[in-house]
């Protein structure tokens, strides 16, 4: 159920501005226009005046303003840089119709943030590596970020927030009592731990069910490919929405053994939806989603989840959802980005009046 509008904020002028590698909502891959469409509707629900920056396809009950026809990595003949210049100066050129920017882009924005008066916002999703810091060290102070989890905070900048993200939970119901395989759900890459995955659900003797997009094609065909195998590993590919629920709650756990410091993990949000027991690699924000013992176990190598997994058949369903159902709900991420717009306008109009 969606909260009603926190004071004054049903007068604010938001310009959310996402990602162009996907559509927002995604079709099935897509984190970050995930994040952008489960927040943008929200805003809308709560009376904000929103205008949504996507590729033109986007689906949303905000304003859309679309440059880039489609994704890029779905229209593989568009040039991204080039329809991403487009699409950051469209919103950058309005920038006066709005109360406040929010970019949910990475650091390519903050270049721009300085030639305008309209604050910005930026959901800082994690450091593709240290040497993007340097942009937004630049920048710190003088925008406003906001980490999706306290293990990804990095040392040398200021936050407004730490805000996880949240998922709607209506989209997601126990599974059943069945549960015979383990599952896989991410990109495929060295980073997730698709190999150890196998690996574990072999030992354990155990099903393995591989859902995602091969995001590193050598690394499949020399880790993965060769261990598919009737019913005991299956690729299935890219998973949508629609078939999503299905997968997350079938499974008797979900392996997510990353070999990188994780700075959320929407998957593992969702699986516990489900009632699904994560086992994960004890790193990045891991362990502020899962809770020992309640909904599922933080490991620190393969023969810990192969113990791990003879211990989470004591867990309850009911409780492994009730873990997530209000600390990761979209209505209590909503507020809490409702709440920084306020602060970030009430300072900028504080200044103003001086």
């Amino acid at each position: 159920m969606s909260s009603a509008p926190i004071g004054v904020s049903d007068a604010l002028r938001v310009a959310v501005l996402a990602p162009i590698s996907w559509r927002v909502p995604p079709r099935h891959y897509g984190p970050w226009e995930q994040f952008v469409s489960l927040l943008t509707e929200g805003l809308v629900e709560r009376g904000l005046d929103v205008t949504l920056f996507a590729t033109a396809d986007s689906m949303t009950k905000a304003r859309l303003v679309g440059s880039a026809p489609r994704g890029y990595s779905e229209q593989v003949d568009l040039d991204a840089k080039v329809w991403e210049c487009l699409h950051i100066s469209a919103v950058f050129e309005r920038a006066a119709e709005f109360d406040l920017i929010h970019n949910s882009f990475d650091f390519l924005p903050l270049s721009f943030s300085g030639l305008v008066d309209t604050p910005v916002v930026t959901t800082i999703h994690g450091f593709s590596s240290e040497r993007i810091v340097p942009v937004y060290q630049k920048y710190n102070g003088s925008t406003h970020y906001v980490a999706i989890s306290d293990a990804d905070r990095h040392p040398s900048l200021e936050y407004m927030a730490t805000i996880h993200h949240g998922i709607d939970m209506g989209e997601f119901t126990i599974g059943g009592s069945r549960r015979d395989y383990l599952l896989f759900f991410g990109r495929i890459h060295p980073d997730k731990g698709t190999e150890e995955a196998i690996i574990v659900a072999r030992r354990a003797g155990l099903p393995l069910v591989i859902a995602g997009i091969v995001q590193d094609r050598d690394y499949f065909e020399r880790a993965v490919e060769p261990h598919i195998a009737g019913d005991r590993v299956q690729f299935i590919g890219a998973v949508g929405p629609e078939r999503k629920n299905e997968l997350l709650g079938g499974a008797r756990a979900l392996l997510h053994l990353v070999n990188f410091d994780e700075p959320f993990g929407f998957s593992v949000v969702e699986a516990l939806a489900c009632g699904t027991p994560v086992i994960a690699r004890r790193r990045g924000s891991m362990p502020e989603l899962i809770v020992e013992g309640v909904n599922g176990c933080l490991v620190g190598s393969e023969d810990e989840a192969v113990e791990a997994l003879r211990c989470i058949g004591d867990l309850d369903s009911g409780g492994v959802r009730a873990s997530v159902e209000h600390r990761f709900s979209k209505d209590r991420m909503v507020d809490e980005y409702v709440a920084v717009y306020q602060r970030i306008v009430g300072r900028t109009a504080s200044r103003g009046a001086e």
